[in-house]
């Protein structure tokens, strides 16, 4: 979009504030997706909750590609963006249901490694089409996107259901087959499947439903709450720091560096998607060896770097060869930073540390956090601009950077090695931990009195 949305505005007349709508709607209604996601995924299954969000996503990605208008064209990233909750929130959560603890962290990071594969593609194909008839171009940069989803529907014929969804629904045997598909040894297989039964509550699907799973994460225990603040709170920050502005509005970003020509604009975005990918690939590699905490200190740190050294170059160096080159490199930082880090770990994190009776639905209302913060950040980011300057915005997205690392430290746990059910007693131990903490302190204190 960030590429088809400079043809768009001529093609089809729109105004500003109707090119805001039209970035940002999609994150706003894929909430929708987010919360219907869970529960369908408690109801139909894992696997094929991901391919009813391919289905609606190709649905809505046709009506872009053929709108004549942009009233067709907000129906079609409407439902777009419905199939895009939907596929956010289902994937993490079937990898991590369906992957050993040693490499969970590398496997549930893969859809954001393709999400930014995509973004790469998606500028790529941006830049080769923008030579094209100006109401032609921007419906093939849409319409390319599509062709992913006949790899979806392949290899749902191909993919297992989670072993763990199956157990919830009292199919104990198909679970079992699934786990001897997936694991070393029959013996390993029936141990996974015993600590599920346990962590299910012995599979008692009618259980879920008297258990009123959204009343418990309303009025959650110490230990739900916890789980609730890092699940929830890694989300919002993954996007309150500005990353999608970065990724749909880079021409922007680059026009105001002192760029100049639609072509050199695109090109300019390849840059950023090509470190995006690259930098994500990075990630997978050191996920399971150095685990979650650490990188996302990395990424936190280096975002915040980034977004004040983006904010000096627009202000104070704007339209200068030196600060072109420092807004191309802080921008390119930024996104590395962040797909080393915050981008995939927050998806890793959000799907591994909620208790299998409240996995989906929880992980459906994280989703939901980072698709509302996402949206409300690229519905006013023009506005904003205007405001308070492009470079008073990403100085604001520092500072909130700043917050992020503080975040990390008191809040996100080490979960790296640990099995699902594993890192649910790891939340349970904090409260007591923290308890033990206070009574040997009161120990200490009425001996020291004594």
């Amino acid at each position: 979009m960030s590429g088809a949305i400079i043809f768009i505005q001529g093609d089809l007349k729109i105004t500003e504030v109707q090119q805001e709508v039209l970035v940002g709607i999609l994150s706003i209604i894929s909430l929708l997706g987010s919360l219907a996601g869970g529960k369908t995924s408690d109801w139909i299954g894992r696997k094929w909750t991901i391919g009813l969000a391919a289905l609606i996503f190709q649905t809505g990605g046709a009506i872009m590609t053929l709108a004549p208008s942009f009233k067709v064209l907000m129906i079609g990233r409407l439902i777009a963006g419905v199939g895009i909750g939907f596929g956010v929130m289902i994937a993490p959560v079937y990898i991590a249901e369906i992957s050993p603890a040693i490499a969970r962290g590398s496997l549930t990071s893969f859809p954001e490694i393709f999400i930014n594969f995509g973004i790469l593609l998606g500028y790529i194909s941006n830049y080769a089409f923008s030579k094209l008839p100006a109401h032609l171009n921007w419906r093939i940069m849409l319409g390319v996107g599509l062709i992913p989803s006949v790899v979806i529907a392949v290899a749902l014929f191909i993919i297992p259901e989670s072993p763990r969804w199956l157990v919830v629904q009292n199919r104990i045997e198909e679970a079992k087959l699934v786990l001897s598909k997936i694991s070393e040894s029959e013996k390993d297989a029936e141990e996974k499947l015993q600590e599920i039964q346990k962590a299910a509550g012995s599979g008692n699907a009618d259980k879920y439903e008297t258990k009123a799973v959204w009343k418990e994460i309303l009025y959650p225990s110490p230990p739900v709450r916890r789980m609730l603040i890092t699940g929830c709170g890694i989300q919002c920050f993954q996007q309150i720091t500005g990353i999608d502005t970065t990724v749909y509005y880079s021409p922007t970003i680059f026009k105001n560096a002192g760029i100049t020509g639609n072509s050199e604009l695109l090109a300019a975005t390849v840059a950023v998607g090509f470190t995006k990918t690259v930098f994500i690939l990075i990630a997978i590699l050191l996920i399971d060896k150095l685990g979650r905490k650490p990188l996302l200190y990395v990424s936190t740190i280096g975002m915040t770097i980034s977004l004040f050294s983006l904010s000096f170059a627009l202000a104070f160096l704007s339209h200068a060869k030196i600060g072109i080159a420092l807004a191309i490199l802080a921008v390119c930082g930024n996104v590395a930073s962040f797909s080393v880090g915050l981008g995939p770990i927050c998806w890793v994190l959000s799907s591994e540390i909620f208790p299998l009776r409240l996995r989906a639905q929880a992980s459906a209302l994280g989703a939901v956090g980072s698709r509302v913060s996402s949206g409300a950040i690229s519905m006013s980011f023009l506005s904003v601009t205007k405001a308070i300057t492009v470079a008073g915005t990403f100085f604001v997205f520092g500072v909130i950077s700043c917050s992020a690392v503080a975040f990390v430290h008191y809040c996100v746990p080490e979960t790296k090695g640990k099995s699902l059910e594993e890192i649910e007693v790891l939340f349970q131990n904090v409260g007591e931990s923290q308890e033990s903490e206070v009574e040997m302190g009161d120990v200490e204190h009425l001996m020291q009195k004594s």
